[in-house]
Parts: C-alpha cells; structure tokens; sequence
C-alpha cells in the first residue's frame, strides 16, 4: 500500500519524548501517522483533563482531537501512582507542582513528598490508558496497562522524561531513565497499553481502506463503514515487567 492510500490517524499529543515512543510502537501499522503540530484547521485547543481516571482522561483527549482534526485520534492518559502518598500523583501527574508545572518541578515536589519515607514503603506503578477513537463511525478502542516498581532519589539518569529518573521497575537495578528507548518501550506501561491497542488500529486501517475504495468505486458501504456506533472494546495488557 502506498503511502497515499494509507488512512491518516492522529497521535493527539505534543510531547516530543512521547510521539517517538508511539511512533516507534505503531511503525508497522498502516497509517500514516500525524501529531498535533501536524494536523487541523489551526493551533490544537487546549483540552481540559477533568476526569478521575486515567481511562476517562484519555477519552476526553481522543474525542476533543479526533472532532477538531476530523481524524481518527489515538489518545493516552498516564501517570504516577505511589503507595505511600495514597496513589499521588495519579491523574494529576502532569501537573502535580501546579496548572503550568514542568517536569523538574514535578519530580522536585514528589521527593520532598517522601523525604523520610522509607525504601520498603516507596513502592509505586505507572499507569497508562490508551484510546483510539473514530469520529466518523464514532467508535471507540480502549487498553490499559500497568508498570510496577518503586521511587529513588536522587534522579539517575537522563533518557527518559517525567518521572522515569525516580523510577525503578520491580526487576531492574536502574531507573527508567537509564535505559535506551528500545528497552524502556518494550517494557513500560504506555508501551504495553499501545501494544495491546494495536491490533484494533490495524483492523481500523483495514477497515478504513477498504471503505475509501469502496467510495472511490461509488459503491456502497459495507457494514463496517456505519456511522452508527458499537460496542466499546476493552482490553487490559498483561504480564510481568521486563528485567
């Protein structure tokens, strides 16, 4: 398939760290893949995350994005979660120091959050959920995974982003940060969460293709090309943490 025929689906995200790691993940998928600076009438709007989960944070982003860019969009909402600040930062990750809170910012406020706390009560997990969303046919596609592990400081290391420095998977002697990209990929939650989504983004394309030629020819739509929507699907990864 060329690459003129290959659908357009968009990564809703900004993050740079972040569309090489999706990008990576979804090389072998059919699409031809777009991010936010590349997609829609203008700037991208700025989506207000208001939801409690992860799950419902990466919904609100897919459907915002998919109707400004008029594109399938695919979405994920992660985060942090330590047990011994009752699964602070969770949902608010992004934006634990405050509405305009950089990455250092976040990581500074998180270690004076457990300063004192000892290693055995530091343990921790990232989360992520992911979402592809149609806003033509006005389907949804949903997986979640987890990464468990636990906090360290200082931060070591400087490959990853967020809070990957602090961050030791259960197995590893290095924290997240300190890793290539290929290995963090293979074994991170946002990793294992696009993973598992994959398999419905390459039946979208499938599907998708195949209505645009079908449209092409001026024949009629077969049923995978209603706009009428379906039942949700969800999917939850599975599986130990890569040493």
């Amino acid at each position: 398939m060329s690459g003129a025929e290959r659908p357009r689906i968009l990564l809703a995200t900004a993050n740079q760290g972040k569309l090489r790691e999706l990008r990576a993940i979804l090389a072998d998928v059919p699409v031809e893949l777009v991010g936010l600076d590349d997609a829609g009438p203008g700037p991208p709007p700025r989506v207000e995350e208001t939801g409690r989960t992860f799950l419902e944070n990466a919904l609100i982003k897919a459907h915002a994005y998919a109707a400004w860019a008029g594109l399938a969009a695919v979405a994920d909402d992660s985060g942090l979660e330590v047990d011994a600040l009752g699964g602070a930062p969770g949902v608010r990750s992004a934006r634990y120091a405050g509405p305009a809170s950089s990455d250092q910012e976040n990581l500074d406020k998180l270690l004076r959050e457990l300063a004192g706390v000892p290693p055995q009560r530091r343990g921790a997990r990232f989360r992520c959920a992911a979402v592809l969303a149609d806003p033509d046919t006005r389907r949804e596609w949903h997986a979640e995974a987890a990464w468990d592990g636990r906090i360290v400081g200082p931060p070591r290391g400087s490959n990853g982003f967020g809070y990957d420095p602090v961050f030791v998977p259960d197995g590893w002697d290095r924290t997240s940060a300190e890793v290539d990209a290929a290995t963090k990929d293979a074994a991170s939650h946002r990793g294992r969460a696009f993973r598992t989504l994959r398999p419905a983004i390459q039946a979208w394309a499938a599907e998708r293709t195949s209505c645009d030629r079908a449209s092409a020819a001026n024949a009629d739509f077969h049923a995978g090309c209603s706009t009428q929507p379906s039942a949700v699907i969800t999917r939850r990864a599975a599986g130990p943490s890569m040493p």
